[in-house]
């Protein structure tokens, strides 16, 4: 009898434990769990940092687990895998190359890697520097597809329309007489005349890059081909502005822009035919990235995503002498 009587009261207790350790979260309760280990983790996991009260990483180490956890740079001077720093090239040679390097079409041995859109930013967040990159960037990378414009436009009317202006003249909806709470503290800078209008790309992506007085930085906030796409909308602006035409067919605002339908596709060698012994038939010691059938540039944004190597050589420094 007193041994069935235990028995029972021993039941009645590890079924009370097992019920009370799985507790039903309420409102004001966040529950129990059984076994929490199991379900969160107290190692060091990299790039994550999830507070547990049983983790004794901070008591234990001299460095605590949310500065570990945290997302760190790059070491200093490494570029990405697949990062293509090329220079726009009248001839499309050096384009032609990297292209193929990057395809896996230079060699029989090669794998494709995607470009990717990292790209360093050699100038420093200084006045002096500010006229240095406003010298040197001139080309825009990209060349002028109707995809970038309204990838552009949409960018531009998200971060940038609300001070500059839907028209780029400076009259946002944070400074106009539309606004009845218009405080702001200074006039947001009109980019269809004046000195604007003629500056070089290098001022503008400086000012997305690191700011202007009042205006902050958006490196953070837009990726390096979203940036080279609001600087071509900005020039739309200015067309419309100064009655010229900016598109991808034509550019008559400058000489700097290349409309994306007068380049020449980049042909690769895997969309060669090859012969037997693995070479281009038709090769005559000259690449024939500039041959194509009629109704290649059917579409205006074909070539938007075709050009993310098309950055300057060693990043955005205009002429590559900064690594």
């Amino acid at each position: 009898m007193k041994h069935s009587i235990k028995l029972n009261l021993f039941v009645v207790f590890f079924a009370i434990l097992i019920f009370s350790s799985c507790g039903k979260p309420g409102k004001n309760d966040p529950g129990s769990e059984y076994m929490p280990d199991m379900a969160h983790s107290i190692a060091y996991e990299a790039n994550i940092y999830n507070y547990y009260y049983n983790n004794t990483w901070d008591a234990q180490s001299v460095k605590d687990l949310k500065s570990l956890s945290i997302p760190g740079q790059p070491v200093s001077g490494t570029i990405p895998r697949g990062y293509a720093g090329v220079a726009m090239s009248k001839t499309g040679q050096a384009k032609q190359d990297v292209m193929e390097v990057l395809s896996g079409a230079s060699s029989t041995s090669a794998i494709a890697v995607p470009v990717n859109g990292s790209v360093p930013f050699y100038y420093a967040n200084t006045e002096d520097e500010r006229l240095r990159a406003t010298a040197e960037m001139i080309e825009n990378p990209f060349p002028i597809t109707t995809q970038g414009l309204v990838e552009g436009k949409q960018l531009y009317n998200i971060f940038c329309g609300i001070c500059h202006g839907s028209k780029g003249d400076g009259v946002g909806y944070l400074v106009s007489d539309d606004n009845p709470n218009a405080k702001y503290p200074a006039q947001p800078a009109n980019l269809i005349q004046g000195d604007l209008l003629t500056a070089s790309n290098g001022r503008y992506y400086f000012a997305i890059m690191h700011g202007k007085n009042v205006m902050g930085g958006y490196a953070d906030k837009l990726s390096y081909e979203e940036r080279w796409n609001v600087i071509h909308h900005i020039r739309s602006l200015q067309a419309a502005a100064t009655k010229t035409k900016y598109t991808a067919k034509v550019n008559t605002l400058n000489n700097i822009e290349i409309p994306g339908e007068t380049l020449p596709p980049i042909a690769s060698k895997m969309n060669h035919d090859m012969d037997a012994h693995g070479h281009d038939e038709n090769h005559d010691g000259e690449h024939h990235g500039t041959e194509h059938h009629e109704g290649d540039h059917s579409h205006d944004g074909d070539h938007s995503h075709d050009h993310d190597d098309h950055s300057h050589e060693g990043g955005d420094s205009g002429n590559g002498d900064h690594k």
